[in-house]
């Protein structure tokens, strides 16, 4: 029985790793017809801005910068350049350099939802945690409707310990998007911090109920007493 588990654990190891492998050549293939393509037309921004959208998805957060640099050199207000660098500068923990993009994107283009949400996000990162809050509370109040901006409200909530909040803007982004099984989760595990275990299984239960798996949730049960 041992054995059929060892050797079952290690097969779907294998098979993430050789998807891992195919995923990177495919991008890799990609790069390569992109390069030559660059050969012919060196100040194609588009050919720049894809050849640097690969390098994202290759993790190759400097040359995706290097990218976004020269067309920012170019166009210093555009908006997928800026908002991919200050992705790319979070990646590399480069908060400053982030913010400073997202903010720059921001004076454009000021309801765009994924880049206050980051702004945001790296505040908390950086440990600016009065700007990180003063940015998603606007960011709630600019989409009163949006479930993650709830849920990214609670996030930066939960980190600061501030749990009982943090439970309540778990409820509003329920309330939203009743079938998003994450948030229901999210908010159990903070009821466990509180000792609040009825409530945390009632969550668990409602998870499952909307398609969650009950063994991924088995450690959770197991410490709510169950």
């Amino acid at each position: 029985m041992k054995y059929k588990l060892y050797l079952s654990i290690i097969l779907v190891a294998l098979s993430t790793q050789m998807s891992i492998a195919q995923e990177f050549t495919k991008w890799k293939d990609s790069l390569n017809i992109v390069n030559k393509q660059l050969m012919y037309h060196q100040d194609s921004l588009n050919l720049h801005l894809n050849k640097a959208a690969i390098n994202i998805q290759m993790e190759h957060w400097d040359y995706a910068i290097d990218e976004y640099n020269f067309v920012l050199g170019k166009q210093p207000f555009n908006p997928a350049a800026l908002f991919y660098r200050a992705y790319a500068y979070d990646h590399q923990k480069r908060y400053k350099f982030a913010r400073a993009d997202y903010e720059k994107l921001l004076k454009i283009l000021p309801f765009n939802f994924e880049a206050r949400l980051s702004l945001a996000l790296v505040n908390q990162k950086d440990h600016h945690y009065t700007d990180a809050y003063d940015v998603i509370n606007h960011l709630v109040e600019m989409f009163p409707d949006s479930a993650n901006a709830y849920a990214g409200r609670a996030g930066i909530e939960s980190e600061r310990n501030m749990y009982d909040v943090a439970i309540y803007d778990y409820g509003e982004a329920i309330q939203r998007a009743p079938d998003n099984t994450n948030l229901y989760i999210a908010r159990a595990n903070l009821y466990i911090k509180l000792n609040k275990y009825n409530e945390a299984r009632n969550d668990l239960e409602a998870a499952v109920k909307k398609g969650e798996n009950r063994a991924a949730l088995r450690e959770m049960f197991a410490r709510c007493g169950k």
